[in-house]
């Protein structure tokens, strides 16, 4: 039984620290590095979003414009 225990205790002793060691290097890190380059492609998501938006007011004023001609040619007939 003490040779049991004792076995035991042993490997735990021995095992721990490696498990540590393995649990500390596939622990994802937040460096700095991955931060910044998240941050960069949010700005130019949020650049992008802009232009989009931009466009698309232009595209609603020509769409506008073009109803405005069309209903004063459907006038005139």
């Amino acid at each position: 039984m003490f040779a049991l225990i004792a076995v035991v205790a042993g490997a735990v002793v021995i095992l721990f620290p490696l498990i540590r060691a393995l649990a500390e290097r596939i622990r994802p890190r937040a460096d700095s590095g991955v931060r910044e380059e998240l941050h960069a492609l949010r700005e130019d998501v949020l650049a992008e979003l802009q232009q989009t938006r931009r466009e698309l007011g232009d595209l609603n004023e020509r769409i506008d414009f073009t109803e405005r001609l069309l209903a004063k040619k459907t006038e005139r007939r």
